[in-house]
């Protein structure tokens, strides 16, 4: 294993930090005087700069390292997720955007409140916030995993909880202050950094290699690696799977999880936001296939040494932790100043969803459950009418509330990973997409159909979740023997939801 960072290293990253610090201070600055400035900014953001933010919030540390992994195991199969993401995309565009704007949503959830009443939109906005807080919370434990084994070499408790500190402060940084105009600016800088890492990582590794393009193809082709289509029922990225349970996943990502969806609620106009969300996935897809590649080059380095050179066995392990291809790459092969590069792409890869979710876990709280408890509070007699600065400040405290409650959850993922047979990680990672099934279903019966009540809404939310959950393989496992893919998961979990939703109906409320 490479040794601890160089100077070179140590310097790229103080750069870097140098540049979140004084932009972050520069975007302190913006002026905010209301939760809608705060929250979608008014409404004034530039097309260009919401779809980089939207593409930027879809990046992970996880799926920076995970992208790799992919192709270098399998295939290119995984690319059809993000082709699946765009039919999805135009669903999102043409269907709920407009009606958003109609309503001058600041949540996605407000639009449940026209049909069902409020009660429905505090309980989807409670369901978001339940699921963002475990999956959230353990995506920042698995960046901060990756950036305590380049940084520090070792993934101890406390070396982890720097990590997590580092992540959480640059978050703060911009979140806090600016609310979602510094997010989205802040957003451009960590898309052009972690990608400017990724093509630097590709020329690298391309040079390593060191035979001619037709070579690699060949071998690529030979070796079955360029495989694009799966034709069949199973589960994975088959072109089933992707018109069906991953379709409907994104539909729910980008539409109905406010997450990403604020982006698009902080444009001028809907036909402005349709433009940012289209242009979103035009520029995602090339990342996607970025990262694919880097899979692919990994896989000749390290499994056709007649190509690289190198012969050694390879062992995807750290301190008993499995990590992936790329993240075994960057502590063995990585020279001085590239390691510093990836690691600062892997911190803005993490930053980039990690200030997204503080600014969106902050507006449903204050917008979907603060607000409306307050103002029905201020009716009652001797209680004085609060102003927007009131809820301005109110949405500051619960960033700071949301930034400690993530932390912890990383935290304790960290521990639960370590000392428990129980999968908490697995189960956190996917309770957001447990929890989609059920605001699919909601929404599905809202828009589509003149059925569901505000006493069904709850049912359906909790049906869906506990739907994907009971189909889970550490449950299933043990009561059949068969294992369900997930995406046919999320198909079952929205059509139990949607089923109980059309089970009553309230004649008095539809959408015109």
């Amino acid at each position: 294993m490479n040794s601890a960072f160089t100077s070179i290293d140590w310097g790229i990253f103080g750069v870097y930090f140098l540049l979140l610090s004084v932009t972050s201070f520069y975007l302190s600055r913006v002026k905010v005087e209301s939760t809608r400035d705060y929250f979608v900014g008014s409404n004034s953001m530039p097309m260009f700069a919401v779809a980089i933010s939207i593409l930027a919030t879809s990046q992970s540390a996880a799926t920076f390292l995970g992208g790799p992994e992919y192709s270098y195991t399998k295939d290119l199969t995984f690319l059809g997720f993000y082709f699946s993401a765009f039919l999805a995309i135009v669903f999102v565009a043409y269907i709920l955007i407009p009606r958003f704007y109609a309503i001058r949503a600041i949540t996605v959830y407000e639009l449940l409140e026209q049909r069902y009443g409020a009660s429905a939109k505090k309980q989807a906005g409670i369901m978001f916030l339940i699921g963002r807080l475990f999956a959230s919370g353990a995506r920042l434990y698995i960046g901060a995993l990756a950036i305590s084994m380049i940084l520090f070499l070792d993934i101890t408790a406390i070396h982890v909880g720097i990590s997590i500190l580092i992540l959480m402060l640059g978050a703060l940084a911009y979140a806090y202050f600016g609310g979602v105009k510094s997010v989205i600016f802040s957003d451009m800088i960590q898309a052009i950094t972690y990608i400017g890492a990724g093509v630097a990582v590709l020329i690298y590794l391309y040079i390593s290699i060191d035979t001619d393009f037709m070579t690699v193809v060949d071998t690529l082709y030979t070796d079955k690696k360029l495989h694009l289509l799966d034709w069949s029922m199973g589960g994975g990225f088959s072109v089933w799977a992707l018109l069906g349970g991953w379709f409907l996943l994104n539909i729910a990502a980008y539409g109905l999880d406010q997450d990403m969806t604020q982006r698009a609620l902080s444009c001028k106009n809907a036909k402005e936001a349709q433009k940012s969300l289209m242009m979103s996935i035009y520029l995602t897809i090339p990342v996607a296939i970025l990262f694919l590649m880097i899979g692919l080059l990994l896989y000749l380095f390290y499994q056709h040494p007649e190509l690289s050179g190198l012969r050694t066995e390879v062992l995807q392990e750290f301190e008993g932790e499995k990590i992936t291809i790329f993240m075994y790459y960057i502590l063995h092969e990585m020279p001085e100043g590239m390691r510093g590069l990836v690691t600062v792409g892997a911190v803005a890869a993490a930053l980039s969803s990690s200030n997204s979710v503080l600014g969106a876990m902050s507006s449903v709280a204050i917008e979907d459950l603060y607000r409306p408890w307050k103002e029905a509070k201020e009716k009652t007699p001797n209680h004085s009418k609060s102003d927007e600065q009131h809820y301005l400040k109110a949405g500051r405290y619960a960033v700071v509330f949301f930034a400690i409650a993530l932390s912890m959850m990383a935290m304790l993922s960290y521990y639960w990973q370590r000392y428990s047979e129980l999968p908490l990680l697995s189960f956190a990672l996917g309770v957001m997409a447990f929890a989609y099934t059920g605001l699919l279903g909601v929404f599905g019966a809202a828009i589509f159909t003149n059925r569901g009540s505000a006493k069904s809404v709850p049912f359906a939310l909790v049906g869906g979740f506990v739907t994907v959950l009971l189909l889970q393989p550490y449950i299933l496992e043990e009561l059949v023997s068969f294992k369900l893919g997930f995406a046919w998961q999320i198909l079952a979990g929205t059509s139990v939801a949607f089923a109980i939703m059309m089970g009553t109906t309230d004649v008095n409320k539809s959408f015109k």
